[in-house]
């Protein structure tokens, strides 16, 4: 199941080249309580939210996330980075930097290819898109962090299968 490769990195054409078939990713919303999921197609056409984890210790956490990947036979992991609006990088962006390099390292059940990708406005949208589906307050809280994960995922996999890189 673990990748040769501990690959971690924000360019898109180095995480592609280091999956040359393709195949099924896992997109992470890594927040402070919860990690919301999403899974793609093995073809990278569609995002589409999954479970949203509570978040604890790194070992529990990887654990959870490794169930994910062995069950759908993952290929790699899009994880979202909170930059600044201004693009730097803050405390947050740090957080998911080090959670990334956890996920790729050699003591991680895991070992997949990870990929950070820019998730400035990810949240706002999955609300809005919430709140246009009529989605409950209550419902919304639950779930949103999951569909922020499918819009992280989303964003990657249309620049991985487009080519434009």
């Amino acid at each position: 199941m673990a990748a040769s490769t501990t690959l971690v990195t924000e360019d898109a054409a180095e995480f592609r080249n280091a999956l040359p078939l393709g195949g099924v990713l896992l997109g992470l919303d890594l927040g402070t309580k919860t990690i919301g999921t999403a899974i793609c197609d093995a073809g990278w056409s569609f995002a589409t939210a999954g479970k949203t984890l509570p978040k604890g210790k790194f070992t529990r956490d990887a654990a959870a996330l490794e169930e994910i990947c062995k069950a759908r036979s993952v290929a790699g992991i899009v994880l979202g980075l909170p930059l600044n609006m201004d693009g730097s990088a803050g405390p947050r962006a740090q957080a998911s930097r080090a959670f990334a390099r956890n996920l790729a390292g050699e003591q991680s059940p895991l070992g997949l290819p990870v990929l950070l990708w820019d998730e400035r406005w990810s949240t706002t949208a999955a609300e809005r898109d919430m709140i246009a589906t009529d989605t409950s307050r209550r419902k919304r809280a639950e779930r949103i962090d999951s569909h922020a994960a499918a819009i992280i995922l989303q964003g990657a996999i249309d620049r991985l299968a487009g080519g434009i890189l």
